[in-house]
Parts: C-alpha cells; sequence; structure tokens
C-alpha cells in the first residue's frame, strides 16, 4: 500500500525529497525571471544565478572557512552549554512540581523578554570576543530545551512508574530507564529548536560585535553595498544552519527510532 508521504498524486509515487527539490527549483526559476523579466537592480535582489556563483567564490577563499569555523564554534559551545543546562534543570523542576511552581514566574518573566535586546549588555559584560556570542548563543538555546524537557518528564505514565515502583527499582534506575527514555523525544524536540537559535544567536552577537564571523562577514558585505555577496553570505549560513539541524534529526533517528517523529 503506498504511503501518502511518498504519494503526490494518486497516478504516481514520487519520493518526498523530490517533491521538495520541485519546489525549490520551482521557487529558484520564479525568482531568477522576475529579476529579468522586470529589470530589478543586483543592488535590490540579485538572480539566484549569480548569488550561486558568488557562494562558489566565497567557498574557495580560506577566510570564509576562518569565519565559519569561528560561527561554528560559537553555536556549537552554545548549544552544548544550553543542552546541558535545560536537561538538567528540567529533570529537577521536572521531578519537583512544587518547585517548578516556584520558580515559573521567573521563567516565564524571562521569556518574554527580547533576548536581541540584550545582545548589547551581554557585550558590555563579556566583551567583543568569542565569549560574548556563547552567551547569547546559550541563552535563546536554553527554554525551548528547558521547557521540551519539562514536558517530557510530566509525560511519563503514572502507570508505568507505579509499575516501577512495585519493582522496587531504586530512583535512579527509574530516571534512566523510565524517565529519560519517556522524555527523548520531547528533548530533542527542544535541542531541534534549540540548535536553530543558538546559530541565530552567535550570528546576531557577531553583528553587534567582534570582527570574526559569518555575522560580522555580512555586516561587511552589507556595508559594501555588495548585496550578491550577502546573499551568499546568507546562503552559507543557511547551509550551516541546516547541517547544525540535520545532525539533531540524524541522532533522534539514532536513539529513539521507535518513535513516530523519527520514520518522518
Amino acid at each position: 500500500m503506498n504511503s501518502p508521504d511518498n504519494q503526490i498524486t494518486g497516478s504516481g509515487i514520487i519520493p518526498a525529497w523530490i517533491g521538495s527539490l520541485i519546489i525549490l527549483a520551482a521557487f529558484l526559476c520564479s525568482w531568477e525571471g522576475y529579476v529579468h523579466l522586470f529589470e530589478v537592480s543586483r543592488l535590490v535582489l540579485p538572480p539566484p544565478s549569480e548569488v550561486v556563483m558568488k557562494w562558489f567564490e566565497f567557498v574557495m577563499n580560506k577566510s570564509v572557512w576562518f569565519h565559519t569555523g569561528v560561527t561554528a564554534l560559537e553555536t556549537l559551545l552554545g548549544f552544548l552549554l544550553a543542552s546541558v543546562l535545560g536537561i538538567s534543570l528540567g529533570f529537577l523542576l521536572g521531578k519537583m512540581p512544587r518547585l517548578e511552581r516556584m520558580l515559573n514566574p521567573f521563567v516565564i518573566a524571562t521569556q518574554v523578554i527580547p533576548k536581541v535586546a540584550l545582545v548589547p549588555l551581554f557585550i558590555v559584560w563579556f566583551g567583543f570576543g568569542m565569549t560574548s556570542k556563547v552567551v547569547i548563543a546559550t541563552i535563546l538555546a536554553f527554554f525551548p530545551i528547558l521547557l521540551n524537557t519539562i514536558l517530557g518528564i510530566k509525560s511519563v505514565e503514572t502507570g508505568f512508574d507505579e509499575v516501577m515502583k512495585s519493582l522496587n527499582a531504586t530512583r535512579w534506575q527509574r530516571l534512566t530507564q523510565l524517565d529519560f527514555p519517556s522524555a527523548l523525544p520531547f528533548i530533542l524536540t527542544g535541542m531541534e529548536v534549540g540548535v536553530v537559535l543558538s546559530i541565530i544567536g552567535s550570528v546576531v552577537g557577531e553583528y553587534l560585535g567582534g570582527n570574526t564571523g559569518l555575522g560580522n562577514l555580512a555586516v561587511k558585505e552589507m556595508n559594501s553595498y555588495n548585496t550578491t555577496a550577502l546573499f551568499a553570505v546568507i546562503m552559507h549560513l543557511s547551509i550551516l544552519g541546516f547541517a547544525f539541524y540535520a545532525v539533531v534529526v540524524g541522532v533522534r533517528k539514532y536513539l529513539i527510532p521507535w518513535h513516530g517523529s523519527a520514520k518522518n
């Protein structure tokens, strides 16, 4: 029987990834045609063909890979730190409802604060180096991981917990054999969101301070009014972000192949 995910029409089966490529190709062709048909200035909107050519020039430049490495390292450090803090605190609050209720107003208060508005403050506190970017990336990635971890712990079936208690399982056994496996799909969902926000935090920090990273490179191209190069940097950032996201998705498929979200 044909899966609806791999079927676009009733008469033929097309893999989902081919459908995605068709949509992408249609979008790029429409963009290219629009620029040429209406003679749009390259300063406003360059055609994708020129952007791709500029990107190929970029990847041949060693300095671009240096900036890429800086942004990737900031993103990775921020994401890992946010994961450790978010999962640890999420488990603590999930297992201690009273403490969660006490801290919930503060968690909500910190969530509603626009994180980007705090970037200049972090730069003042931590300087223009890598530390401020890692802090920004950590802050942005922390909350989705924290909240999804708490949700995962709360979603553990009460009946399963009672069975573990009836078997005289220790608290550590319940944590490692029931709570963590049950919460893992929620945790990984939070990590998927967190890794995207982490790279956003790194780039925003580079926009406002420092002289390295792809965010800083984008600002330089913008200040020189080189829109094609700016689009090429954005394309490069998108590929980097997709790579980080794909790694987390791959981890999901490896750790929880039995879960429905890992089968898509």
